[in-house]
């Protein structure tokens, strides 16, 4: 994919992301930035060669979500 492509997709996964964070946690839009800049995730979703930024947001929630509750990511093998 062209660079600027994948520029213009990402922020607005991470937009989705972030507000299906605060949305299922409660947390502030600040603190879900933090916490999703923070993970392993979003390391993955901004390298374009792992096509994270292919998934959904609900995919990539739960991903994030297991992210948080074992302290690992574990992205599915297709």
């Amino acid at each position: 994919m062209e660079k600027n492509k994948f520029a213009a997709i990402l922020p607005i996964l991470v937009g989705g992301l972030t507000n299906k964070i605060i949305a299922e946690t409660g947390v502030s839009e600040d603190e879900a930035f933090d916490k999703l800049y923070n993970s392993e995730l979003y390391a993955t979703l901004e390298n374009e060669e792992t096509k994270v930024w292919t998934y959904s947001v609900p995919k990539l929630f739960d991903l994030y979500q297991a992210e948080i509750t074992t302290g690992k990511l574990d992205l599915p093998e297709y």
